[in-house]
């Protein structure tokens, strides 16, 4: 399972180190470009799911 945490970066230090202490997880910090990256994937996906939803009116390709 892979999992992504949001963690403060003044405490992200501490909580790496705690899980490289567990030999059943493996732990490696995103690049900030990959953070974004990611970070907008999820947004797109929630409005695709707000769109199919009926809650939100799709934009015409042509107005992109």
């Amino acid at each position: 399972m892979k999992v992504i945490l949001d963690i403060k970066d003044d405490k992200a230090a501490f909580v790496m180190e705690v899980l490289k202490n567990f030999s059943f997880v493996k732990a490696k910090p995103l690049t900030p470009y990959k953070a974004e990256v990611l970070e907008g994937l999820k947004e797109a996906v929630e409005e695709v799911n707000l769109v199919k939803a009926g809650k939100r009116k799709a934009q015409p390709l042509s107005e992109l």
